[in-house]
């Protein structure tokens, strides 16, 4: 009897030991670091070919986070595209994590390649911080690059850095460049002239900030108005081509503007449970083109008969 308690009593303390241990691996007990603790061999989704995986971040434990799996995306875009507007829907989802633009300096080390590899790589491995980083399980992460931020200049090395990785791209394009341009312009001034409160803001998320800065309306450039629109459209078709390889959606400002079932379209996408999504901001320029042009009559008259004129109609959103 002794023999056989004294074997029990030493089986129990195996157990607790081995468990102890486990849990330690797995992030879930203790401050241990994780070190070998195996999740369940989940590389794809098959059902919409996302490559899954588990990062192992070096700044902090996932913890009880640590077999979820997460999926990879980035937003390709341009300027004033819709797309700071469009991150904060994504990151009201509570297992989305959108950084924003992680290149937005356009400094040299920025322009390198292994730094945009490495910053990239602080992204997905959930190591990267902002404001956008999740205290939940994140199950998609990503961030938002502009076309003029090196993603073109390096689309070789790029595209094959998101094949191996299993990157999801989701293309946000804006149909109406004239409106583009009118936003454009209007970011330019202020960013000079600071008209809230003697602070520059590109979104604003109140109906009298809005105001005021729809109050300025920029003067065009009409004899160079239809090349500019032409280089846009250039631009992104060109984005579209070299990254048709890649796992990819396209989507427009306008159509999310119009159809909020489009943000279920763009959930799962990235393949995560679709919720009901909301932005605080608040649009700037919902007047008529002709309210918010200065010299309206030049660039109507510049644009009637080429493949832009579509976009003096005010068959807008508001």
């Amino acid at each position: 009897m002794v023999i056989i308690v004294g074997f029990c009593g030493l089986s129990l303390c195996f157990v607790r030991v081995g468990r102890r241990t486990l849990l330690k691996e797995a992030g879930l007990y203790g401050k241990d670091p994780v070190s070998h603790f195996h999740c369940p061999n989940i590389l794809n989704n098959a059902s919409n070919s996302i490559q899954l995986h588990y990062p192992r971040p070096k700044s902090y434990q996932r913890g009880e986070c640590i077999c979820t799996p997460v999926h990879f995306f980035v937003i390709l875009s341009m300027q004033r595209s819709g797309s700071g507007w469009f991150e904060t829907l994504l990151n009201d989802h509570p297992n989305i994590s959108s950084h924003g633009e992680i290149f937005h300096r356009g400094s040299m080390q920025e322009r390198n390649l292994n730094f945009i590899k490495r910053r990239i790589g602080e992204v997905y491995n959930l190591d990267y911080n902002s404001s956008a980083a999740k205290n939940v399980c994140t199950s998609a992460v990503g961030f938002k690059w502009m076309l003029n931020q090196g993603a073109l200049e390096y689309h070789k090395e790029i595209i094959s850095y998101f094949r191996k990785r299993g990157v999801s791209v989701i293309f946000l394009l804006r149909r109406n460049l004239l409106r583009r341009l009118v936003s454009i312009l209007a970011n330019a001034y202020d960013r000079e002239a600071k008209l809230i409160n003697g602070t520059h803001k590109s979104h604003v998320h109140s109906k009298q900030e809005a105001a005021e800065l729809a109050a300025f309306k920029p003067t065009i450039k009409e004899d160079t108005l239809v090349d500019s629109f032409r280089k846009a459209v250039e631009l992104s078709q060109n984005a579209l081509k070299l990254f048709h390889g890649t796992r990819h959606i396209v989507i427009y400002y306008e159509d999310l503007v119009k159809n909020k079932k489009k943000l279920d379209q763009v959930q799962e996408f990235l393949g995560v449970r679709i919720v009901p999504l909301k932005s605080n901001q608040v649009k700037i320029h919902i007047q008529p083109l002709s309210d918010q042009i200065r010299n309206w009559d030049s660039v109507n008259k510049t644009l009637r008969g080429t493949e832009f004129e579509d976009f003096l109609a005010d068959a807008e959103y508001i």
